[in-house]
């Protein structure tokens, strides 16, 4: 089922996600919709936050290689990311970032460029992945999410004074 997409300056985006301890078919079924919403909107990853669930879930599901103009995102290449915690990162990296929560939106962004993260799966079972590429941008993207943050915050203070003129601009103009 496609929900609805919590919109900044929604105060939700500034909760901070609670830890998930039951892993059920309720926990399922967000799952299954959050895909659902992220592909519907044409999104690359979703935390639950944004649907105004305020859970430690996230999804990514970085499209295939765009073969034949293909931007396939099959829901068994959906990493499903329950609790994640960042235990290792370094480097750095800018990479330009958009979310559904602050549509139309892009923006350079600095992050880690290599990390590591623990989480559990929809079974609750833990794991541990790495990455330093566009993964391990859209996994710290998503995981801000959790933390109460949104990527304009990252901005500098020239960035952010500008992106509010142009956001309270266009609000007004519907």
């Amino acid at each position: 089922m496609v929900r609805e997409i919590v919109v900044y300056p929604d105060k939700r985006l500034k909760m901070v996600s609670r830890k998930v301890e039951v892993f059920d078919e309720t926990l399922h079924m967000l799952l299954d919709d959050m895909y659902d919403t992220m592909i519907a909107k044409n999104g690359v990853g979703l935390a639950a936050i944004q649907i105004g669930i305020d859970l430690r879930v996230l999804i990514i599901n970085i499209p295939l290689d765009e073969l034949d103009n293909e931007h396939a995102q099959p829901k068994e290449n959906t990493l499903e990311m329950i609790n994640p915690v960042i235990i290792e990162k370094d480097g750095m990296t800018k990479f330009q970032e958009g979310c559904l929560s602050v549509p139309g939106i892009y923006e350079d962004v600095d992050r880690a460029k290599h990390i590591k993260v623990e989480y559990q799966d929809r079974e609750g079972h833990t794991h541990i992945i790495e990455d330093d590429d566009f993964l391990a941008i859209a996994m710290q993207h998503e995981i801000d999410h959790l933390e109460g943050r949104v990527f304009i915050e990252k901005l500098s203070y020239m960035k952010r004074k500008k992106f509010e003129k142009e956001w309270k601009k266009r609000e007004k103009n519907g």
